[in-house]
């Protein structure tokens, strides 16, 4: 099915979006992991597989468009040195990504693509739901402190 080409742009620049935060939550998880940060690790590798799944629709859908997918694009991914970076940073970077997708889905009305409308509704709520979760943990880290945040974030550990 021909779709509007100005969309179909749109879509490749959020793919471009999805494929970068991709890589930007992947390393800043092993880096938690690595700091011994179990709990955000588990959840910030998470949000990476959401966002693949984000990017595998993108493509799903301007294939099936008639377009051609973009996936050899990043943008500049900002890496935390800190979990308060890294936590910012994210945040930063959905709540760009919410208001993009906002866009996108006032161009698919115009352009009369109910399909899209769906799919980056969809995606725009996964989107928000990443945002809620980055607020929440800056809220934690101002009422409890850093270090009580980043204890919470480590395992019990095991006494034998």
């Amino acid at each position: 099915m021909k779709g509007n080409e100005k969309l179909i742009t749109v879509m490749n620049a959020l793919l471009a979006d999805e494929l970068t935060v991709i890589n930007q939550y992947m390393v800043q998880s092993e880096m938690c992991k690595n700091w011994g940060y179990s709990r955000l690790h588990g959840t910030i590798r998470k949000q990476a597989v959401d966002e693949m799944h984000h990017a595998e629709w993108l493509i799903e859908r301007i294939i099936f468009l008639d377009g051609a997918p973009t996936v050899s694009k990043l943008n500049v991914m900002k890496i935390g040195k800190t979990v308060s970076e890294i936590i910012g940073n994210d945040n930063d970077v959905e709540l760009n990504v919410v208001r993009e997708y906002n866009d996108a889905i006032k161009l698919a009305r115009e352009v009369d693509d109910q399909g899209s409308v769906d799919l980056l509704t969809k995606i725009l709520k996964m989107e928000e739901d990443h945002v809620d979760w980055a607020e929440m943990q800056q809220a934690q880290i101002k009422q409890m402190g850093l270090e009580n945040y980043l204890i919470n974030q480590t395992e019990s550990p095991i006494i034998s």
